[in-house]
């Protein structure tokens, strides 16, 4: 697996890129995608995720956690991703709000590694077609974060 960590500078201090890589691998690993991936991890600003999210989904306010998928989509109107012959796949991005983590992390009082894995989760799922814009795909979706949670939460601490 190629896990592809971005810490933005000033956040670079908070996290560690090896631990950030191992939560996302145990991810992958846990929803059975294979050796031959690769992933984009980004850890920002939460005023750099309001920027994608206002420029590739139209809202304009903050968020958690954004997914973008390189990975062909069925029913999409523009045209896939050309995926380069290494035989690699090239999975897409996961983009966390440091700020928003640590917000969420005083909600739910838990620490601030549990709530980035769980984040870290929740972007990796979207990125393998869960969605949760309807009351049953939510439920299905939160099960799955919570089920791989208790997979992976031996390596959070």
């Amino acid at each position: 697996m190629e896990l592809n960590v971005f810490i933005e500078e000033d956040l670079e201090p908070c996290l560690e890129e090896s631990w950030l890589q191992s939560v996302a691998e145990k991810v992958l690993v846990a929803q059975g995608v294979g050796a031959d991936v690769e992933l984009g991890l980004v850890i920002t600003s939460q005023e750099r995720v309001q920027q994608l999210n206002q420029s590739y989904l139209g809202r304009d306010e903050p968020t958690d956690v954004l997914a973008f998928s390189a990975v062909e989509e069925i029913g999409v109107d523009f045209p896939p991703f050309v995926q380069p012959p290494d035989g690699v796949l090239h999975f897409g991005e996961v983009i966390i709000s440091y700020p928003q983590a640590i917000i969420q992390a005083r909600e739910h009082r838990h620490p601030i590694k549990r709530e980035i894995a769980i984040l870290i989760i929740h972007g990796v799922l979207h990125l393998l077609g869960y969605e949760h814009n309807k009351p049953e795909l939510e439920h299905q979706m939160r099960a799955k974060e919570t089920e791989i949670l208790s997979y992976i939460e031996e390596g959070i601490s």
